[in-house]
């Protein structure tokens, strides 16, 4: 059996069309020498019992701008670092039409997470900076620090006033239980 020259034509375009679906990064010298230009602490960043670190990077068209975001995602790694909250769900879903050989099956998966920070940031600086100017636009890395000592000062803190409130609430409590024991005493004390 002979296939028709157009089928060919046909069955390699489609091959080349699935292929060119699926991203590839490629290696080229421009994303090598991105890759090299990043300093030693970003690939490695300092590991100490004194300091929370983070390394990060970001680009824009201004210098400033490329800064001041690699700066602000710094803080938060380093708030997921002292503190985070994290939902995630998961749905699949499954269906097959069809029998025997001529069954078709749809599978679709769907995963979904949400990350929530909210930590305050007492103490944390700038310790490293480096900024590669590239092709209309500006790359900085930053490495972020934040003393641990400042980090516990901040939890115990915030402790602090969550149990100074609590203490408020039950106070607050213990004196409505008391007032209706009285009331509940009189009205007992009180015959028709």
């Amino acid at each position: 059996m002979t296939v028709p020259t157009r089928h060919i034509a046909l069955a390699l375009t489609a091959m080349t069309l699935a292929s060119a679906c699926r991203p590839t990064i490629k290696s080229t010298p421009e994303t090598r020498a991105l890759v090299s230009s990043a300093p030693s602490w970003y690939n490695s960043p300092p590991k100490s019992t004194e300091f929370f670190y983070s390394a990060v990077t970001a680009e824009s068209q201004d210098m400033q701008l490329a800064i001041d975001k690699a700066k602000a995602a710094g803080r938060g790694e380093l708030a997921q670092q002292l503190s985070v909250k994290f939902d995630g769900v998961s749905k699949r879903f499954q269906e097959e039409s069809g029998l025997g050989k001529q069954a078709e099956l749809l599978d679709q998966f769907n995963q979904t997470y949400k990350l929530v920070v909210s930590q305050e940031m007492s103490g944390s600086r700038m310790k490293e900076q480096k900024v590669i100017p590239g092709e209309g636009v500006y790359r900085a890395y930053v490495l972020m620090e934040i003393p641990v000592g400042e980090a516990n000062k901040s939890l115990m803190a915030k402790l602090s006033a969550q149990e100074a409130l609590y203490t408020r609430f039950r106070a607050t409590q213990g004196y409505k239980d008391l007032n209706d024991e009285i009331v509940r005493s009189s009205k007992a004390g009180k015959a028709p």
